[in-house]
């Protein structure tokens, strides 16, 4: 037992009931879950953002690998016509 739950173990076992009753899951279900999620609260970060660290090539790499987890959704591409500028302004353009 860490020394957070020796600490606090009555307002841990309060809310791990409180959340097994809202979610209708068991104690023992509910107990990892909030453990981790405590753990991560508590503890501060060490490690920094990706924004604060990344270099201009991961970016570039990140940035690709979004672009690419698009692309698996099999969305129609829109025609030339669709993107011409005559399409978008109309008479204005």
């Amino acid at each position: 037992m860490s020394d957070l739950e020796q600490a606090h173990s009555k307002d841990i076992e309060t809310i791990t009931l409180l959340l097994a009753k809202i979610s209708k899951r068991t104690p023992s279900e509910i107990k990892p879950h909030l453990n981790s999620m405590l753990e991560q609260l508590v503890q501060p970060s060490r490690e920094r953002p990706f924004y604060e660290t990344a270099t201009p090539q991961e970016w570039v790499t990140a940035f690709t690998e979004w672009v690419e987890s698009h692309r698996e959704l099999n969305l129609p591409s829109l025609s030339d016509e669709a993107i011409s500028r005559s399409s978008i302004y109309g008479e204005r353009g």
